[in-house]
């Protein structure tokens, strides 16, 4: 897990009242970045002299995905697990040859599950279990770079052989770009309502005693919905609409309200 954690010491105000403070004395700043699964948070003491305001704001950009996901696996059954094996390593090479004669690297093809499994005939009346034979199963995953593509390397697994399709799922190489976006809006907006307060409240402006930031990204499922492949050949190519990803970073600020040295 990764956390960046900054530290600065400012205040920040109308035109009119910007203030300096040593870092011993100092408004300090916790940014905490969290990716799905993991939290990272700095725990701050902050001891204000005038009225605190509280605010979370969430703002959310779009933006074109960069490359699309696709999982095909191949299941195979038979009498042995040996045979079951070789049948499914053999179909599974069908598959994988067939993704490469695409211009597809080797390096976006991954293997992401392998597993073999009994399998039982039970007799109703009875309740008897019966070895029937074995299944191997084996997956990849698959990262197109040429989104417009989907289509055609889907109808291609199936006619490869693969019978077992998840996708696609679509992502961003780098999110920098719109997690900024974001930012400066959900920024702004608190900005704006700090300020609101202010005036409504009878203060002069305002300083930052804290900001912690929160960033994700969703969506990525095609606009169709999650293609659903059949183990037959189709005739025409299965329509992929990429659509937009959704990058939201929400920010939690807390403002001093502040009043000019002429006020005080």
């Amino acid at each position: 897990m990764e956390c960046d954690i900054h530290t600065a010491s400012f205040a920040k105000g109308n035109s009119h009242m910007i203030r300096s403070f040593a870092i011993s004395a100092a408004l300090v700043i916790g940014l905490t970045i969290a990716t799905p699964g993991s939290v990272c948070a700095a725990s701050i003491e902050i001891e204000a002299e005038g009225p605190v305001v509280e605010l979370r704001v969430t703002e959310t950009v779009e933006a074109e995905p960069e490359f699309v996901t696709i999982s095909a696996g191949v299941e195979t059954e038979a009498p042995t697990a040996v045979e079951a094996l070789r049948k499914n390593a053999a179909e599974m090479s069908s598959v994988v040859a067939r993704l490469k004669s695409m211009g597809i690297d080797g390096k976006d093809i991954q293997t992401s599950t392998l597993s073999l499994n009994q399998r039982y005939d039970t007799n109703r009346e009875t309740g008897e279990r019966t070895l029937r034979g074995y299944a191997a199963s084996n997956r990849v995953t698959i990262r197109l770079r040429k989104i417009e593509e989907s289509g055609k390397a889907l109808d291609a697994l199936v006619s490869a052989g693969a019978n077992d399709l998840f996708g696609p799922s679509f992502g961003l190489e780098d999110n920098t770009e719109p997690k900024a976006a974001a930012r400066k809006k959900a920024i702004e907006k608190a900005i704006a309502q700090v300020t609101q307060y202010a005036d409504l409240l009878g203060y002069d402006g305002y300083e930052v005693l804290e900001v912690n930031e929160t960033i994700r990204s969703s969506g990525g499922r095609s606009r169709a919905g999650t293609v659903r492949a059949f183990a037959r050949a189709v005739s025409a190519e299965t329509p992929v609409e990429s659509g937009t990803i959704s990058v939201s970073t929400t920010v939690a600020m807390k403002f001093q309200l502040t009043k000019s040295d002429d006020d005080s």
